[in-house]
């Protein structure tokens, strides 16, 4: 886990929200067998390596929009918790959208919250930057809310989000 990358997301969190965050680094895997077999319960032996999204979160003041900052992309999104739906090339934010949609989809309440996150994951790398991010912000959500959600749980609602908003989007760009 970079330091320095770190230090940056934070800061980066201070100088936009004015708080102090929860801050929250989720290791970068690869699988050294099964690659896109995990999903379809198949067989895979996945190892973290020390790359990964750092990840910066706190309840927001706003009622009605959360605001996620992608540092690495210098890149601000707003949405709100009602009607989400998959953005058409919508990138790393069908992620976040993902998480609170099927997190919503479980009954908890979720309130507004603000985020800024970074990764030093290399692009295309095939190391499921996409799964830190959603891990990442479901962990978030769960501590910032105090949800009680399981790890298994968050892990399944990460694994929805993937299928129900990336999944969805990929194939309607055929």
């Amino acid at each position: 886990m970079s330091k320095k990358l770190i230090k940056e997301v934070k800061l980066s969190f201070e100088n936009h929200f004015k708080t102090k965050p929860l801050l929250i680094f989720s290791p970068g895997r690869i699988n050294l067998i099964g690659e896109h077999t995990d999903y379809n319960d198949g067989f895979a032996f996945p190892a973290d390596i020390n790359k990964g999204i750092v990840l910066t979160i706190s309840k927001s003041d706003d009622a009605k929009l959360n605001k996620i900052y992608a540092l690495n992309k210098q890149e601000l999104y707003e949405f709100q918790n009602e009607n989400i739906k998959p953005l058409e090339n919508g990138g790393w934010r069908n992620y976040a959208l993902g998480v609170v949609a099927e997190l919503k989809k479980t009954g908890k309440d979720v309130g507004t919250f603000n985020t800024v996150f970074a990764g030093d994951i290399p692009g295309g790398a095939e190391m499921s930057s996409s799964a830190e991010l959603e891990n990442s912000i479901i962990y978030g959500l769960n501590e910032l809310f105090t949800l009680g959600l399981s790890k298994a749980e968050m892990i399944l609602i990460s694994q929805k989000a993937e299928h129900n908003f990336l999944n969805k989007c990929m194939w309607q760009q055929i």
